[in-house]
């Protein structure tokens, strides 16, 4: 079974119908096996883009307590390999929560990235590996 990494744009486009991406990730999050797996530097993410609205916060961590999104990624354990992740792609650059999500697409062979960033076209796992991605076609 294929584990699915989440990245903040279809998180936060889930959960706010303003977002232009909401049908796409609704229906693809939506069918996507539970739980999703995320990084706290996501979820950190998501809080901030979801401050306008008390509702997608509570809807945020309504997702958490049911357990649809988990946390699936210790930093500290692999803060070696993040950093040079972040080094490697400072041109881009890479922020904190894609190095994770690229480390945690390292850990869990079979897994896809959902995201709405194109950077992860750029980002490699294991130096030279396609990140396996599900994206919207105009992404």
């Amino acid at each position: 079974m294929t584990t699915v990494l989440i990245d903040t744009g279809p998180l936060v486009a889930a959960i706010d119908r303003r977002d232009q991406w909401h049908e796409w990730s609704n229906r693809h999050v939506g069918q996507s096996p539970a739980p999703l797996l995320t990084c706290e530097s996501v979820l950190s993410e998501a809080w901030f883009l979801l401050r306008s609205t008390d509702i997608g916060r509570r809807s945020l961590l309504d997702l958490l307590e049911r357990g649809a999104v988990q946390v699936g990624f210790n930093l500290q354990g692999h803060l070696p390999r993040v950093v040079e992740l972040i080094r490697r792609y400072a041109n881009v650059p890479m922020s904190l929560a894609d190095g994770c999500l690229v480390r945690m697409s390292e850990t869990i062979p079979d897994s896809v990235v959902v995201t709405l960033d194109s950077d992860f076209r750029i980002y490699r796992r294991n130096r030279r590996q396609i990140i396996p991605l599900l994206t919207p076609p105009d992404v």
